[in-house]
This record gives C-alpha cells, sequence and structure tokens, in this order.
C-alpha cells in the first residue's frame, strides 16, 4: 500500500515545476517585439561650443532650426524643440554625444573624429563627413626637451598628458612604447612644465597655445573634422525617417552657403 501511495504522488510532482517553468516563460517573453515609437521626435544631439557654432548653417541649410532658448546662454534647458516636429535638438557636451548616440539616448548627432576614435563604439555608424570642426590630434614636448633621452621613438616607456587615453595607448602601442597615462580634462600644455608628463596628447588648430606654453608639436597622430553619426539600431528599426534626416544633411553639405540679399530698392 506505501509503493502504490508513492508512486501516485510521482507524477504530481514532475507536473508542478514543468507548469511553472512554462508560465515564467510566458512572463518573460513577450509575444511580440515593441514596435519602434515613430510618432516621437527623432533626438539630434549636438555639441557645445566651437562645433555648434560650426555647424549652426548646416542646420539652417538643412532646414533644421531649433527654438529661440537655444542660442540663449542664460537658459537652463537642455532639450529643444525645432521648426520641425519630427526633430528635437539636446546640447551636450562634444566628448558626452557619441555615448549619448551609442547608448539610444539621441538617435543622430554631430561628433568629433577624435571623440570617435577614443571611444569606438560599434554602435555608432558615421556616414558624413560635416567638414566642420577642423583640426588635429597632436603630440608635442616642450622645446628645450629635444635631447636622445627625451626622444618618445627612442623610449620603451614615456609618461603621456592627455584627455584621450584608449587612443593615446594605442598609438603608441603600435610603434612598440607603454605609454603611461596621465589622464587630464584640461590645462593639458602644464603637464609637461610642472613635470606630470614628458609629453602630451591634445587637440591643435593654430598651436598658439602650445607655443605660448612653451611646446612644440612633434608628430600628428590624426587629422579631425566632424561627423554625422547615427545609431545603428535606430537606422535598422527607423530607417525611412533617418535615411531622410541623412540625405537633409547631404543636400544641406552640396548646397553653397546661402547669400546676405540686397534690400535696397
Amino acid at each position: 500500500m506505501v509503493c502504490a501511495h508513492v508512486t501516485k504522488k510521482r507524477p504530481a510532482r514532475r507536473g508542478a515545476p514543468a507548469l511553472m517553468s512554462e508560465n515564467a516563460l510566458t512572463a518573460l517573453s513577450p509575444a511580440q517585439p515593441p514596435a519602434p515609437e515613430t510618432d516621437s521626435p527623432l533626438i539630434l544631439a549636438l555639441p557645445k561650443g566651437r562645433i555648434l557654432k560650426a555647424a549652426a548653417p548646416l542646420l539652417h541649410r538643412a532646414g533644421i532650426v531649433p527654438g529661440p532658448d537655444f542660442n540663449d546662454e542664460k537658459s537652463r534647458l537642455l532639450r529643444f524643440e525645432t521648426n520641425d516636429p519630427g526633430i528635437d535638438v539636446v546640447r551636450v557636451r562634444s566628448f558626452d554625444v557619441a555615448t549619448f548616440v551609442a547608448f539610444g539616448g539621441a538617435q543622430v548627432g554631430i561628433c568629433g573624429a577624435d571623440v570617435l576614435m577614443e571611444f569606438d563604439y560599434p554602435e555608432i555608424y558615421a556616414p558624413l563627413d560635416l567638414g566642420i570642426g577642423g583640426c588635429r590630434i597632436s603630440i608635442a614636448q616642450p622645446r628645450d626637451r629635444s635631447g636622445q633621452e627625451d626622444n618618445p621613438n627612442r623610449l620603451s616607456q614615456v609618461r603621456v598628458a592627455t584627455k584621450y587615453p584608449s587612443l593615446t595607448r594605442r598609438h603608441f602601442a603600435a610603434r612598440g612604447i607603454n605609454a603611461s597615462i596621465v589622464h587630464l580634462h584640461g590645462a593639458m600644455e602644464l603637464a609637461p612644465v610642472l613635470d606630470l608628463s614628458h609629453l602630451i596628447v591634445d587637440l591643435v588648430d593654430t598651436g598658439s597655445t602650445l607655443r605660448a606654453n612653451g611646446l612644440e608639436e612633434t608628430d600628428v597622430i590624426a587629422h579631425v573634422t566632424s561627423r554625422l553619426i547615427v545609431n545603428r539600431t535606430a537606422l535598422k528599426t527607423q530607417p525611412e525617417r533617418i535615411t531622410a534626416l541623412i540625405n537633409r544633411f547631404r543636400t544641406a553639405l552640396a548646397s553653397p552657403p546661402a547669400q546676405a540679399k540686397d534690400h535696397t530698392a
């Protein structure tokens, strides 16, 4: 009788976990993936500072005009509507544009190639070189350290101050040099003067700041311009909208800047 009693209970015990597993899978697995929110405006991430000023005429030619608060330096807003109800813009630090786009906070952005090289996000597609914000990423050292012992090409290890740690390490590693990084976000030119580093790697435009602080440019790592960047997932889920926006920028690049009209009679 005991054996018969146990035999009856076993099927019930086997069935219970299977039922729980099925319920759990049903709860965790939606019937279909959510559809993209096509009614929401696309977010265009724009960098603060000199690139934003250079991008303003291009945005205008692309038919994108942010609201009046966008140019108000006293405004605390960070997200702005535009004349196009399908596009909003956000204004963020230049180094953050790529991160906003890579993680889907913005679908599209304008970003310097230096930032793209530093972070190397696989989620980002850069279809257009906008040809603005031109400069270069360079190596610089004090003018009075030109001896053999300070030549980075003759060293196996060198200390470098930079805001581009990943890019800098890759550059020196390709030359068989171990770069010890001093990670700074500004005032890079002070690092060699105050013996924080042997060299700096930084953005250079005219080179006047280097010369004013007793430094000289010794090598150019890369020439930099700003790019239109796109989140790859957004391009797959909203191809028509994203492609249309890319084409607006492509047309704007091909269009000459508008000339001032003469309204005299």
